[in-house]
């Protein structure tokens, strides 16, 4: 785990330094995968949103978390893998000045250019922290919502990670997550390349799999809000499965999603914590 967790951050490290366009765009950056692959099918147009900004927007994302969050005028607001910033500026035109958000990242190179763009735009109420999902450095019980997008698929331990946002919101607070689920299992090749693991793909969890894990972190409420089939380049596949795997895939038997999924951390929760 401590392996793939380097090589995320080395990757991460890498398309920091990159725009969107050379980027091309991706999920997680074409060089993740090794080759230039155009994972633009991945990305959402985020053009449209109020506080947007083109230098914080790197291509990495599979969805629109904020769309589906509910984020109120005076929210406290964390982002999980916030990257150069692009969800969190979105978020900060929701919360107002009266709220609050924070980006957590893994990577320093991203925290270092999110607070560069939240320097140019003048914000006093966004802010940028390094840190590990599965170890999230914020105490118990103070968020309101949390976001992530494209990110939770990076993360080893996925039960640990929603432990984490469970602790971190307050009671009531709920979450908005945009990630990549798998319909049926990958092959073998694929779930151990660890380089393609920090291009989102082989670190993703079965759909099913993956909102039992909520649900089993304690939120109720859980809803897919959104889902897309994502068409994987047959050439980049093939390198990892058989071709009668690949008809399977084509028919729909199998398949990569990204989904936007919501869940709440009921009142009175009971976790013993702060915010009991």
């Amino acid at each position: 785990m401590e392996d793939i967790k380097q090589i995320v951050k080395e990757k991460y490290a890498e398309i920091a330094k990159q725009t969107k366009e050379q980027n091309a765009p991706s999920c997680c950056g074409a060089t993740s995968c090794g080759s230039v692959v155009d994972y633009s099918i991945f990305s959402e147009n985020y053009d449209k949103l109020q506080g947007y900004n083109p230098d914080a927007d790197l291509g990495l994302g599979c969805g629109l978390p904020t769309e589906y969050a509910g984020i109120q005028p005076g929210n406290t607001v964390l982002d999980l893998g916030s990257g150069a910033g692009n969800d969190c500026f979105v978020a900060r035109a929701l919360v107002g000045e009266t709220g609050y958000v924070a980006g957590l990242d893994f990577t320093e190179a991203m925290i270092e250019k999110a607070r560069e763009n939240a320097r140019k735009l003048g914000y006093t109420n966004v802010d940028f922290i390094q840190g590990d999902i599965e170890n999230i450095p914020v105490r118990f019980g103070v968020v309101d919502v949390v976001i992530s997008n494209c990110v939770l698929n990076l993360v080893p331990d996925k039960q640990l990670a929603f432990s984490e946002i469970f602790r971190v919101l307050k009671q009531g607070g709920h979450f908005c997550i945009s990630d990549v689920v798998l319909q049926g299992e990958l092959p073998k090749g694929l779930k151990e390349d660890a380089v393609m693991y920090a291009g989102c793909v082989s670190g993703a969890l079965p759909k099913g799999e993956y909102l039992r894990i909520i649900e089993e972190s304690g939120f109720v409420n859980v809803e897919v809000k959104k889902e897309k089939k994502i068409e994987i380049p047959d050439e980049l596949l093939l390198k990892y499965m058989s071709a009668e795997e690949l008809k399977k895939f084509s028919n729909g038997e199998t398949g990569i999603f990204s989904i936007t999924v919501t869940g709440k951390k009921p009142e009175g929760c009971g976790c013993g914590c702060s915010c009991s």
